[in-house]
């Protein structure tokens, strides 16, 4: 720890802190353009000017000074810091004013206004003249996407942007070629930025350079209602905040949570806004004569309540979609449990994860934080890039830290950091538990090895042989102990972890989803648009949002809530329980999910003991408790590891096909219906099919 005494009042910090973060722990207020928490210092800007007494007779940047670096008094005192002596306040209005020499007056027309740094602390150090007679700087905007709109006349070089894109989403797009007046902040070669995460620039870029063109001259920030909420493009469970005008979402910005998203969201969370608008189911419809006419919301149940009523209990099934909340799941089984019928499933076909062999049998484990701990990874039928780009950015962030060896078996491609392909197939993982396979030693040398292990390798008719050598691999190389348990699973789909801890699997002689989609009489389809419709025979209710491949299936459509417009909760991949928030109303008719299945129930003659949300809360933390502790993480460690393992199935004699592990995510903007219905995800995926067709070529 260090001493200081900053205006005049003495503080204890860690030595390795900055000036600039021990005058924050004193209270001062520091401006700063180019300094941020989680890049790499570049001390361009020179804004956080400070005296130090006793140091050089002129202001130093604070971003750039070591707290360890300051000479003590000359009798031992403490270092003494000032932030707003006359020095501090003269050095830091002559930076305002150079910063502002070439800044453009176009304020009115920029979208960053009212949120800009710029425009703050110009208010506090900036002058009321200008004393240069020169024309200003103008530099020609460059493409770098659909995604994000360049202004560069009015960049300060902070150089924020090109820090992120290096070192936090791994891609070295952006950088600062020329010198002097000829500096410019640019993608060199004018091409679209191809990191999942470009967005996040926005929120970095301290003035208006880097705006999103999505909302360009949409709305002000002074008049949008902004909501918190939780991501569910993917299974990260990213903290949002959604922010509305009147009735419709117009942005989605990252709200802080160091253990889940830190500040960041990828571009999919970022720019998925306007699907939520185009394409809505606002009306029920029933099919009549061999097409879909609309009808009332009796109508629609009373068809719905017919079919079932005519089935038998074990023809009526329930599959449930990727952002399908624990709320409907719960009433959906809820429902069929009242009528008898113990078909209903939440895996994609293959898929073995099963509640009954413990709640950490589908859980990353390791939890999110938890990968900057381990100190070796082997991913197993993954692409974190594709499958959950906030994660994969702290995967190359424990990378960063160094002495991290990383083993990938699959086609994973490029991860944005170096990796040793071990081989597409899944006998690479007997190779690796018989120790034939080099990178085994690397994970047994680790203290705390993590194992990944994707829906690629768990959709797979092998899936139970691969899960169980994966298993056995973990307990020979000890990434299963009582104080760590690196056997992680990582999901896609936002409602997986939910589903399966509410036990939304095939009761006693039950059918999974394979079995369900071509001998049921009536099935629900619960948002499930990402299975093979063909299959799909009988009697089908779609209970979505979209008008997508489950409804134009479907034999009644019952419109249902987006999460921008529901209440409702979502466990994430690590077993984090959150809650979204409603931000604005479903359209038309349109109504939130476990209302629909409320009314349903009541139709149907099995009338649900719930009336509103609160009381399905009662009823649903009475019989699983942990779905009350939000934003908690509940304790699944293993007490028994070799029963553990077993339960798994674990075999060193797993017979495995040849066929190669490959992510689930084939087209990482197109993965739900929100995405399909979005202008801006067609048009990003479009951009990157051409450049991956042309990079075939």
């Amino acid at each position: 720890m260090a001493k200081l005494i900053i205006d005049g009042s003495e503080v204890e910090v860690p030595d390795h802190y900055t000036v600039l973060q021990a005058c924050e722990e004193a209270g001062a207020e520091i401006p700063r353009f180019c300094f941020h928490e989680r890049l790499s210092i570049a001390g361009n800007c020179r804004m956080c000017l400070v005296e130090v007494k006793g140091g050089p007779p002129k202001p130093q940047a604070s971003c750039a000074l070591g707290v360890r670096d300051l000479r003590p008094g000359p009798d031992g005192e403490p270092p003494v810091v000032e932030t707003r002596s006359p020095m501090v306040k003269k050095a830091r209005e002559g930076v305002m004013e150079f910063l502002l020499i070439n800044h453009p007056l176009d304020c009115p027309i920029c979208d960053q206004g009212g949120e800009c740094d710029l425009q703050d602390q110009a208010m506090a150090y900036g002058i009321d003249k200008n004393r240069f007679s020169e024309n200003k700087r103008a530099v020609e905007d460059k493409y770098i996407g659909p995604l994000v709109r360049t202004k560069m006349t009015r960049c300060i070089h902070c150089t924020r942007c090109v820090r992120f894109t290096t070192e936090v989403a791994g891609i070295s797009e952006l950088g600062l070629t020329g010198r002097g007046e000829d500096a410019e902040i640019t993608t060199y070669l004018e091409t679209a930025m191809t990191s999942e995460m470009q967005g996040n620039v926005i929120d970095l870029c301290p003035v208006g350079a880097l705006t999103s063109r999505p909302y360009q001259d949409s709305a002000r920030s002074w008049e949008l209602r902004k909501t918190e909420s939780i991501d569910v493009m993917d299974a990260v469970g990213s903290n949002i905040r959604v922010d509305t005008r009147g009735r419709e979402v117009m942005r989605v910005m990252p709200r802080l949570h160091e253990d889940v998203n830190e500040e960041w969201i990828s571009d999919k969370s970022r720019f998925i806004w306007d699907g939520l608008k185009t394409q809505r189911l606002d009306r029920p419809y029933v099919r009549k004569n061999g097409k879909l006419k609309p009808a009332s919301w009796d109508e629609a149940l009373d068809a719905v309540a017919k079919a079932v009523s005519g089935a038998k209990p074990d023809k009526v099934g329930a599959i449930s979609g990727a952002m399908s909340g624990v709320e409907e799941l719960f009433a959906m089984k809820s429902i069929l449990s009242s009528i008898g019928s113990p078909n209903m499933d939440c895996r994609t076909p293959g898929s073995v994860l099963d509640p009954a062999k413990g709640r950490e049998s589908y859980l990353f484990n390791a939890t999110i934080a938890g990968i900057e701990e381990s100190d070796a990874l082997l991913i197993v039928g993954a692409n974190p890039r594709f499958e959950a780009a906030v994660m994969n950015s702290r995967i190359l962030k424990r990378v960063k830290m160094g002495n991290y060896p990383v083993g990938v078996i699959g086609d994973a491609g490029d991860l944005r950091y170096p990796y040793e392909d071990l081989g597409a197939k899944a006998d690479v993982l007997q190779d690796l538990v018989s120790g034939k396979n080099k990178f085994a030693a690397k994970l047994k040398k680790a203290k705390r090895p993590l194992i990944i292990v994707g829906q690629g390798a768990l959709n797979r008719s092998d899936s139970s042989a691969i899960l169980g050598l994966v298993a056995q691999l973990a307990a020979d190389t000890k990434a299963i102990a009582k104080d760590w348990n690196g056997l992680s699973v990582l999901h896609t789909d936002a409602s997986a972890v939910g589903a399966l801890d509410l036990g939304f699997v095939p009761g006693k002689g039950g059918k999974s989803t394979s079995a369900m989609m071509s001998s049921m009489d009536v099935l629900f389809l619960m948002g499930a648009d990402e299975i093979d419709m063909k299959a799909v025979k009988g009697f089908s209710v779609y209970i979505g949002t979209h008008g997508d491949a489950g409804a134009h299936k479907a034999d009644v459509i019952l419109p249902a809530s987006t999460y921008t417009e529901k209440s409702a909760t979502y466990v994430n991949t690590e077993g984090r329980v959150q809650m979204t928030a409603r931000a604005a109303f479903a359209p038309g008719n349109a109504k939130e999910d476990w209302a629909i299945l409320r009314a349903l129930s009541a139709k149907i003659g099995n009338t649900l003991p719930f009336d509103n949300l609160n009381q399905l809360r009662s009823v649903l933390y009475q019989e699983f408790p942990h779905f009350a502790s939000l934003d908690e993480v509940a304790e699944a460690g293993v007490a028994d590891v070799n029963g553990f393992v077993k339960s798994l199935g674990a075999s060193k004699t797993g017979k495995t096909m040849a066929a190669p592990l490959t992510s689930p995510i084939k087209d990482f903007f197109m993965t739900n219906p929100i995405a399909r219905a979005s202008k801006v995800m067609a048009e990003c995926s479009a951009m990157r099919s051409g450049e991956l067709k042309q990079a075939a070529e």
